[in-house]
């Protein structure tokens, strides 16, 4: 019987006939050539790896000899386990993670960091599939800036929005990918030099009213029909309030104090993660009064047709049918510009909007929620956009 080598040889390799597994001794890189004997008396010799991969030991198919020979098995092995050292799966293609792949783990990286329930992780993978959607299936490695090009240009001017998104998204997967010695750069940054700059890329803001046609707004509203009852007073409280469309559509009665006149939004539905108290004033707790009849056994504010939320298009289809050339975000904007020309402090017109100052060093000292002040400021607000 031939005696096996420490390091497998060609010679050995071409004529072992004995079934078993044979390693290929230090430096094999996992490396073993398996000999079994098939149904019809034939000795069959295939190359085998095994790999710790996210984990978990593996074994990955390498092919057959002699269509494999040695030279070429101990080379892949080699590429595998660099692979593998680098985040890859040698399963996978090349043994390089795809875009899509790499932008799950991505994902997956920044969903701790999102509120639970949240939206983001099935919006960022459409973001994916509209607008990088040649790259899905492309390693990472392999992508250069004119493919992030291609994927860019087509909206960079006409949906500024979008691009904007898409651009932020698609560089997150890649200073992920560079993180994980996937690849040295991010060709997101080469491909935004060759795109138009100036005016071209400007964001979009949101079609709000002037503060002065927000009461007839009002009025359309109410007249709409045809729609849930729920999802007028919804569109009322979200211009009486200057909430978010999410906060008010989620808004439940153990949220709201109709005594102290407070509701009290939850950490969870707050775009700043967290909690929250909104005044209400005068005309608020009238459109609560008007909820509370339209269904008064519902634990929401504003329900749907099935006792569930309000579907996040609901208000802005009121909002068409009445008429209103407003986006519900809008409202937010009409309140802020009435503040500021009504002479409302700065950091109190922000601190209606819930927005939490950029500077560190104003958050450190602006502690209070300036309650009071904002209870006055949204009274005036209220009387200012429900008169007749």
């Amino acid at each position: 019987m031939m005696k096996r080598p420490r390091m497998l040889t060609a010679a050995f390799v071409r004529t072992v006939n004995r079934p078993g597994v044979y390693g290929d001794g230090r430096g094999g890189r996992g490396l073993s050539l398996r000999v079994h004997r098939t149904k019809t008396g034939r000795i069959s010799r295939t190359w085998r790896q095994r790999l710790r991969i996210e984990g978990r030991l593996t074994s990955v198919g390498l092919g057959p000899y002699p269509e494999i020979t040695l030279a070429e098995a101990r080379r892949k092995a080699l590429d595998n386990s660099r692979a593998v050292a680098h985040g890859g799966d040698p399963r996978r293609g090349r043994g390089v993670l795809t875009f899509a792949e790499a932008a799950e783990r991505t994902i997956e990286l920044h969903r701790d960091g999102w509120k639970v329930g949240s939206p983001l992780p099935e919006q960022w993978r459409s973001t994916f599939r509209l607008h990088a959607a040649p790259l899905l299936d492309k390693p990472v490695d392999r992508i250069t800036s004119a493919d992030v090009l291609a994927c860019l240009a087509p909206i960079w001017t006409s949906k500024p929005g979008a691009a904007k998104t898409a651009r932020h998204r698609i560089a997150a997967v890649f200073r992920w990918c560079i993180g994980k010695n996937l690849r040295p750069d991010n060709p997101v940054d080469r491909a935004v030099v060759a795109l138009p700059r100036a005016n071209a890329n400007a964001p979009k803001h949101y079609r709000a009213l002037p503060h002065g046609e927000v009461a007839a707004a009002i009025r359309a509203i109410r007249q709409v029909k045809y729609m849930h009852p729920s999802a007028m007073p919804c569109v009322e409280m979200i211009a009486l309030t200057a909430v978010r469309a999410g906060e008010a559509r989620g808004a439940r009665w153990d949220e709201i104090d109709l005594e102290a006149g407070v509701w009290t939004i939850p950490a969870s539905r707050m775009k700043a993660g967290r909690e929250f108290c909104v005044p209400l004033s005068t005309g608020a707790l009238k459109v609560l009064e008007r909820a509370r009849a339209l269904s008064p056994d519902s634990s929401l504010v504003f329900p749907s047709r099935t006792g569930g939320q309000l579907a996040r298009n609901a208000p802005g289809r009121v909002l068409r049918r009445a008429g209103v050339a407003s986006t519900v975000h809008g409202f937010r904007s009409s309140a802020r510009s009435w503040m500021a020309e009504a002479g409302v402090p700065a950091e109190v017109a922000e601190a209606c909007l819930a927005h939490v100052p950029r500077s560190q060093v104003v958050q450190a000292y602006q502690r209070s929620d300036l309650l009071e002040r904002r209870a006055e400021v949204m009274q005036a607000w209220s009387e200012y956009v429900t008169r007749r």
